[in-house]
């Protein structure tokens, strides 16, 4: 009996997704749907004050989470290449919530949600960022999934970077 169990249990479970699409064949189609990466890219605004899409409940890879536009991303490269900044600091920065859309960085280097520049010495890339502040923080900064796509920061890394604010 034991062994029976052993042989088919990982049948059963391996199984269940079958199950469920025989049961509720239009829940099936829903979820194979939203799982496709889509961005409309004349009805997205690039000024990232929530008009970036908020990814699918499907999403799974870097590209599905990160739904800013290929204009916003070019944009957001231009932008951090003009105009005078401020330097605010030094910070190591974590990847913040992939699910929150936009280019961004919380940081407890501002008071006050304002607009600025990030830049990774380490690869010699630089991106303009909404600067957000963060509270109860120990010095440390959360990067948005497509702030670090765009500085080539490995995901699970934990990058330096220098924080400059927009005057």
């Amino acid at each position: 009996m034991r062994q029976f169990l052993i042989i088919t249990l990982p049948i059963l479970v391996a199984g269940c997704s079958q199950v469920t699409e025989f049961l509720a064949p239009e829940r099936a189609e829903e979820a194979s749907d939203k799982s496709g990466f889509e961005v409309n890219e004349d009805t997205v605004s690039v000024d990232n004050n929530g008009a970036t899409p908020v990814p699918s409940a499907a999403a799974r890879t870097p590209e599905q989470f990160d739904t800013t536009s290929k204009k916003q991303r070019a944009d957001a490269v231009t932008k951090a290449n003009s105009g005078q900044a401020r330097r605010l600091g030094r910070t190591v920065a974590s990847l913040g919530a992939a699910g929150e859309p936009g280019i961004w960085l919380k940081t407890s280097l501002v008071d006050r949600a304002s607009k600025g520049r990030v830049d990774y010495p380490s690869k010699g890339t630089r991106v303009a960022v909404d600067l957000l502040p963060l509270e109860n923080n120990s010095g440390g900064a959360q990067l948005s999934l497509a702030a670090m796509r765009l500085l080539q920061a490995d995901l699970t890394s934990l990058p330096e970077i220098e924080v400059y604010a927009f005057d």
